[in-house]
């Protein structure tokens, strides 16, 4: 079922943050990697062998998304043009924007990381050209938000849960601000033959499991990629710094080992409906003040995940 309540006319406004929101020490290494990410293309070169034709260059995300998971998303979410979709933990944005304009939503995207938010925002043209407005990005982490309650038709979080310092108060913030009917489609990892707590997870927030998506070839391509990071080694040092090259080269030794009993999945989780006697009454969407569904407008790994 589709989300019941109705797109306000206006795009969401932008809040005013508190200070615990805007960047600080935990997002300090991902500005780095964005920074350092932005000089070189060799990350994106790496991926793209990892990937190969599967690899979404415009999206040029650093996470497991392929052009298949694209497609899965756009077809879990089920939104209807003029939606808001929220990008949680969105890094540059490309997730978020590609599905923007493939469903015709509008996007309140956000991430821990000021650097990649404005790098997001900077992209917005390319995706939606002369309806950039559409979009707008803020700086917040999965616990807090600075969401409206109810505000979101549908959000999406690709490999960004893990990084969530308590993921049950992350998911119980997600939910919060999920209109009735709408859905919250993440990626979940677990160990092969265990009995992972999603669903437990997913009611505990008021959510319930809808789908279950088996992601079989995800731990393969990051078998690959990790290799590829090993073998080019040198070339990170040069591109990247030595920093950053050591806590790709670091991930990449402690992950290898784990990826044959590695279970990817993507999982959605529905917000149950609005009741006839709720419905009956305005909808959180049609009813939004500002700041309403709020992001900043600006020039706008633990089951671990690998980033």
């Amino acid at each position: 079922m589709n989300p019941t309540t109705r797109a306000p006319s206006t795009p969401p406004q932008p809040p005013t943050a508190p200070p615990r929101l805007l960047g600080g020490p935990r997002s300090a290494q991902y500005d780095a990697f964005h920074t350092a990410r932005a000089r070189t293309d060799l990350v994106t070169r790496l991926y793209t062998q990892a990937m190969g034709d599967n690899y979404p260059a415009e999206v040029a995300a650093s996470s497991s998304c392929d052009r298949p998971l694209l497609h899965l998303l756009a077809a879990r979410l089920s939104m209807q043009p003029g939606q808001i979709l929220v990008d949680a933990g969105c890094g540059t944005g490309g997730i978020g924007l590609w599905l923007a304009r493939t469903l015709n939503l509008r996007l309140a995207g956000f991430d821990l990381s000021p650097v990649a938010v404005a790098q997001a925002t900077a992209r917005r043209p390319h995706f939606l050209g002369a309806a950039a407005s559409r979009a707008r990005f803020h700086v917040a982490d999965l616990e807090h938000t600075g969401l409206a309650d109810g505000c979101a038709h549908g959000i999406v979080c690709v490999d960004a849960l893990s990084r969530a310092t308590d993921r049950d108060a992350a998911l119980r913030e997600l939910a919060r601000s999920l209109a009735p009917g709408g859905r919250l489609v993440l990626t979940r990892a677990a160990r092969h033959r265990t009995t992972p707590a999603w669903a437990p997870q997913a009611h505990a927030a008021g959510l319930r499991v809808e789908h279950i998506d088996e992601r079989p070839d995800e731990p393969l391509m990051w078998q690959r990629l990790y290799r590829l990071w090993i073998a080019h080694a040198d070339e990170l040092r040069r591109e990247l710094g030595d920093v950053q090259a050591a806590r790709m080269l670091s991930e990449a030794q402690q992950m290898l080992p784990r990826l044959p009993h590695r279970r990817a999945v993507l999982l959605t989780l529905a917000r149950p409906a609005a009741t006839p006697a709720a419905a009956a009454g305005p909808a959180p969407g049609a009813t939004m003040t500002a700041p309403g569904c709020r992001t900043v407008d600006g020039p706008v790994s633990r089951e671990r995940t690998p980033q």
